[in-house]
């Protein structure tokens, strides 16, 4: 009777750890397993949620409202464009071009001549009836509306990586009309400062920092030009005098230029976002440029605010500086990832890595050896109560997160293991000369 129990008990615990099994694999291995499992899982289909029926191309179809691309890895949104980049990131790190394939196909897949101009008639049908409202559930609404960075920062930066592969003229014709807007649309203040026009009038979102300059500092990278690292040096260091706090050494999620206040949140993604925007623009910045110092000591700044608040299991909080409210992938990623860019290309002290490598095995305890991501927070706009913050759902397995979560994946991958002056080679240095 007590073996049996015993048996059970073991069988019981061996369940229970399995649902809770956190992953193990090193991390490139693990960035594989996760990107295997998205392209494993990317259909590129459209489905009819009236009828049910299922199409892989749009070719001579009825015009219907109903028809939605099937799965959000073949949406257009910013979160699938930080993905691409992560899994261009990875095809350079493995060699594997599998993984360049499957951006290349999600791009021939969205514009196809069929499919696009089939949610290009559906986009204009449902504007002219109903305006900015009607289009928003729309499949691929985002690519026909431009009009804001989520629309295009991102996957045009994602673009602009393909284009530099694998040059395809509509790629390029969809990245001149973004850097137009971009250059000559975009809502900005009098100094030049990237601002949305909600939910205030010219409000800083730190969000932004991200979405613009992914696509600002890839252009400059494609053509050369240095206009557009210019830009982006100044939207970094702009916006660090606008959410910068200096007392708390963290970036607020807003600023409300029309009041003058800044936001209620420090939000764990918003600062996320700002550091891995400033690791690229000095990944990609030319050597000369004569902001570069300006921007790596703003960058150190930032590293070690963020260093104040790594939690107990080595992840970040939703609200950083509010250890009551849950451990965050995101924003955790995010900041491993600028801690070990930052040490890799010799920005930031070389000792932050343990940091990363704490931060690292947080993150473990929030994925799975099948590629499982979670504690992903949703989309987040601005709120001005923390509660909106601190009740946030989390989701598993989204492009909200797997982008930044591959993306630190493979640059942890690359990094040197915190080491120290030993002690014992030391000791013989101690003492007075006799």
């Amino acid at each position: 009777m007590i073996y049996r129990i015993s048996v059970t008990l073991t069988l019981l615990f061996a369940f229970v750890c399995g649902l809770f099994a956190q992953a193990t694999l090193k991390p490139q291995e693990l960035a594989t397993t996760i990107a295997n499992r998205i392209i494993s899982e990317t259909p590129y289909t459209f489905t009819d949620k009236v009828t049910k029926e299922t199409f892989t191309s749009l070719k001579g179809v009825k015009m219907s409202r109903d028809m939605k691309v099937s799965n959000e890895y073949n949406e257009w949104h910013y979160t699938n464009g930080v993905l691409h980049m992560a899994m261009l990131e990875l095809a350079d790190r493995t060699g594997d071009k599998k993984y360049e394939d499957y951006v290349s196909k999600n791009m021939e897949f969205v514009f196809d001549k069929d499919n696009y101009a089939y949610f290009e008639k559906q986009y204009n049908e449902a504007f002219k009836e109903g305006g900015w409202k009607a289009i928003r559930k729309l499949t691929w609404h985002m690519i026909h509306r431009n009009k804001r960075l989520d629309d295009n920062g991102p996957m045009g930066a994602g673009l602009i990586e393909l284009q530099m592969r694998r040059p395809n003229k509509a790629y390029l014709n969809y990245i001149n009309s973004t850097e137009e807007h971009l250059m000559l649309d975009e809502p900005r203040l009098y100094d030049g400062t990237i601002a949305r026009i909600w939910p205030h009038e010219n409000t800083i979102w730190a969000d932004d920092l991200f979405m613009a300059i992914s696509f600002l500092c890839r252009m400059g990278k494609m053509t050369g030009d240095v206009k557009y690292f210019d830009d982006a040096a100044n939207q970094v260091l702009n916006y660090h005098k606008y959410l910068w706090h200096p007392g708390k050494e963290i970036y607020y999620h807003c600023y409300h230029t029309d009041v003058k206040e800044h936001g209620v949140a420090h939000w764990s993604r918003a600062n996320g976002w700002m550091i891995m925007a400033q690791a690229d623009l000095l990944t990609m910045l030319p050597e000369n440029h004569p902001k570069k110092a300006a921007l790596i000591e703003n960058y150190n700044r930032q590293i070690k605010g963020i260093l104040h608040y790594q939690g107990k299991n080595g992840l970040w909080h939703q609200v950083l500086d509010k250890p009551d409210s849950y451990e965050e992938i995101t924003g955790t990623a995010m900041f491993v990832f600028g801690i070990a860019r930052g040490v890799r290309m010799g920005w930031i002290n070389k000792d932050y890595i343990y940091a990363a490598e704490q931060g690292l095995k947080g993150m473990m305890t929030k994925m799975t050896d099948d590629g499982d991501v979670t504690a992903i927070c949703v989309g987040t706009g601005i709120m001005p109560s923390l509660s909106f913050y601190y009740n946030r759902p989390v989701q598993k397995n989204a492009p909200m997160g797997e982008g930044p979560v591959l993306r630190t994946l493979i640059e942890m991958s690359l990094a040197n293991r915190y080491s120290e002056i030993s002690a014992d080679s030391q000791y013989d240095k101690i003492g007075r000369k006799r």
